[in-house]
């Protein structure tokens, strides 16, 4: 597969974008509930699916001719650049995570057929959560920030990064909608994709919101 240009490279981002933000929204999860309520047990396996399968095209471009390193981390800064990364890489990894799995996968809704449009997210703050409200998603920038960065890899960057931030608001809306006062006062006392040192939870400050 040829290296596409900036432009397109950055269209595609765009239109990946928007492919996983439309077919996780509600109102696409209720259209198609209402159209074709059998297929609704499949809903998150297949998006799962078709959003992997998207993927592919920018992986086979990344992997082939980058062009020049815009920049490389080298002599100290390679060190911590490499913590850093290794740090997050063991954070996404981390045991006893508070997302269900078989959930987020989609074999827990495929196993139990169910056939409702909403994700029936539990309340629960791992710990993680007591310092960024959206923990993968700021562990995957650290992951992606502090790689050797080319022209096509900085634009993907750019548009993940851009993505993160939009579908993170996005999430909040609908974690909004589902879980109410709890929700906005886990939000105002958690910073978001950012740690910052003042707004962190207790374990029983965070225990208390969960009940």
């Amino acid at each position: 597969m040829g290296t596409p240009s900036l432009p397109v490279l950055s269209a595609a981002w765009a239109g990946y974008g928007l492919l996983h933000s439309l077919l996780a929204s509600h109102p696409v999860k209720r259209w198609v509930a209402a159209r074709w309520p059998r297929l609704m047990p499949a809903y998150r396996l297949l998006y799962n699916l078709v959003a992997l399968v998207a993927l592919v095209p920018f992986v086979l471009w990344l992997r082939g001719d980058p062009g020049p390193f815009l920049w490389r981390w080298t002599g100290p800064w390679r060190w911590v650049a490499d913590g850093l990364g290794l740090a997050a890489l063991a954070g996404l990894l981390l045991p006893g995570s508070p997302y269900d799995t078989a959930l987020f996968l989609g074999w827990r809704s495929w196993r139990e057929r169910r056939m409702d449009a909403g994700d029936g997210e539990p309340f629960c703050i791992g710990f993680l959560h007591r310092f960024v409200r959206h923990p993968w998603y700021a562990l995957s920038l650290v992951l992606l920030w502090t790689r050797d960065m080319t022209a096509l890899r900085l634009v993907s960057v750019l548009w993940i990064t851009a993505y993160f931030v939009v579908g993170s608001r996005l999430e909040e809306r609908k974690l909004l909608a589902l879980h109410g006062e709890r929700y906005h006062r886990y939000r105002a006392r958690v910073a978001g994709l950012v740690p910052l040192p003042w707004k962190t939870l207790s374990r029983a400050e965070a225990r208390d919101l969960e009940a």
